[in-house]
């Protein structure tokens, strides 16, 4: 199979662990794409869906919402998704964010690929995390009337309780890039010194994380 992996920064792997590259090592007979970019809300992977599709892929990952619930809970951060992302507003409400799930999930099916539905994880701070596990509500919501199946990584690897944390600012936002030009990589001092678990920020996936995500998603997908 062809297979393309669509979302965000813990998809693309750049910033920290690389789950898609996880599974493509363990799929060596399978086409896997990393359609994955940095700080993609639903509304950029709408706009790069017909470029996607245009590889004919027989089956689509789908794992989005987590930048979407942030610039909704974290309004520092918005300055970010509206230039950088170009959401208008810089943010993208509940509403709104459930009928362009729809849509492309939609317009996924309308290409005759198959679809599956990931819900990410969150532990940056207890506001960030429920807003992301109310933006995985709405897209469990859209996917089930579909006939998609969903896999919660949220209920896999997020704890369940978080201590307090700062709000995501700009600044957070900017690092990231930072670190990435910078070619930074020391997720295990920074996982001890910010108390997390699965992340090393909050957000992003360990390299020990994505080795253990990637036998899971393989299980889902019915690939294994």
């Amino acid at each position: 199979m062809k297979i393309a992996f669509l979302g965000n920064s813990l998809v693309e792997g750049s910033y920290g662990g690389n789950f898609v590259a996880e599974i493509a090592a363990q799929l060596p007979h399978h086409a896997i794409i990393n359609a994955g970019q940095n700080g993609n809300t639903i509304l950029s992977l709408l706009r790069r869906l017909d470029a996607v599709l245009e590889q004919e892929p027989d089956g689509v990952f789908v794992l989005a919402g987590g930048n979407d619930a942030i610039s909704y809970a974290q309004p520092a951060t918005r300055r970010y998704y509206e230039q950088v992302q170009g959401l208008p507003g810089g943010f993208i409400s509940p509403t709104d964010f459930a009928q362009a799930y729809r849509e492309l999930l939609t317009r996924i099916k309308l290409a005759h690929a198959q679809v599956w539905v990931a819900l990410g994880p969150m532990e940056h701070n207890r506001e960030a995390q429920k807003a992301v596990q109310q933006y995985n509500q709405l897209a469990r919501e859209v996917a089930t009337p579909l006939n998609i199946p969903v896999l919660d990584l949220m209920a896999t690897l997020a704890p369940s309780e978080l201590p307090e944390r700062p709000s995501l600012t700009l600044a957070d936002i900017n690092l990231i890039g930072q670190r990435i030009r910078a070619g930074w990589v020391d997720y295990e001092t920074e996982q001890k010194r910010g108390g997390y678990t699965y992340s090393f920020d909050g957000i992003h996936f360990t390299p020990q994380t994505a080795q253990r995500a990637a036998p899971i998603i393989i299980e889902f997908m019915g690939l294994a």
